[in-house]
């Protein structure tokens, strides 16, 4: 059996028994009282801003690992073009509600290449026409995202989880690509996790997404297995994908990490670095699929 046929399995298996043991809630949920999403879908009682403007230095993302070699633009952008569409099927579909524009990406652990796959579902997502994305670095551990474009001294997240009277959206970065905004994660404090794990940060999230009908906001998490707070996020977010790399990250780490996540949220997992050698040194966003129809994508 495959490693994907196997993992599969197990990730099936952990779903379904997920459902039929209805399990006690996760986590400590970080939604305390949201924020109602139809109280803020008037985005004209919103203030304006006038948001700073950022470029995306994409030499220093292939320096990072989060973007593939120019030569290889193509063939990625047909990948995430396909993982792409599901999610912007469940955000617009019929019935769709706010969190479905909520995007939760996260890994079991480390490594696993879940902020190449948010940075390159953002560059997919933006190239739509009706629609925009939010990328915001909800990873307050590293804040990879942050740091690899340079953005450590401007303010951000953690600046709005502390001042409850600043609202987010002020601090949003306009980039220089078309429907790509960046949210940085801003400060570093010693309880960024609690901070993240707060009734606010589920405020801050839903005005995010209320404040445009035609945004998506996608959010760059920290490893399910390695914070604990990240639970909290997961169950704010409509959308949730797993990002597991082939050949190193355990099995039985995808299963636990199953177990953590709500499956109704759960849209698919991302096999990062499904093909091994000289062309996968940057990851391979090689497989896809809802856990109920699999789908392999290159």
């Amino acid at each position: 059996m495959s490693l994907i046929e196997n993992t599969l399995g197990k990730v099936r298996r952990a779903a379904a028994a997920a459902a039929a043991a209805k399990p006690e809630p996760l986590a400590p949920r970080a939604v305390g009282v949201p924020v109602p999403s139809e109280a803020l879908a008037d985005s004209s009682t919103l203030p304006d801003y006038d948001y700073r403007r950022v470029a995306v230095d994409l030499a220093a993302l292939r320096a990072a690992g989060h973007v593939p070699d120019a030569s290889e633009d193509q063939r990625f952008a047909e990948h995430f073009r396909r993982i792409k569409r599901s999610v912007v099927a469940k955000a617009t579909g019929t019935g769709a509600v706010a969190d479905s524009r909520l995007v939760a990406v996260t890994s079991p652990l480390p490594g696993d290449g879940k902020t190449f796959t948010s940075v390159n579902l953002a560059f997919s997502l933006a190239r739509e026409r009706d629609l925009s994305v939010l990328l915001v670095d909800a990873d307050l551990h590293k804040s990879q995202i942050t740091q690899d474009l340079g953005l450590e001294d401007q303010p951000g997240l953690v600046d709005a989880l502390l001042d409850e009277s600043c609202d987010a959206e002020s601090l949003v970065l306009r980039t220089d690509i078309p429907g790509l905004d960046i949210l940085p994660a801003g400060r570093s404090v010693e309880d960024a996790p609690e901070l993240a794990a707060s009734a606010r940060m589920a405020q801050i999230v839903a005005r995010l997404a209320a404040r445009n009908p035609r945004r998506l906001v996608l959010l760059d998490c920290a490893p399910v297995l390695a914070a604990s707070e990240v639970r909290g996020l997961m169950q704010l977010s409509g959308q949730v994908l797993l990002v597991v790399r082939a050949g190193q990250t355990p099995q039985q780490a995808v299963v636990d990490a199953i177990a953590q996540l709500d499956p109704k949220r759960l849209l698919g997992l991302v096999l990062n670095d499904a093909r091994h050698g000289a062309a996968t040194y940057y990851g391979y966003s090689g497989y896809y699929g809802a856990l109920d129809d699999a789908a392999r994508a290159g």
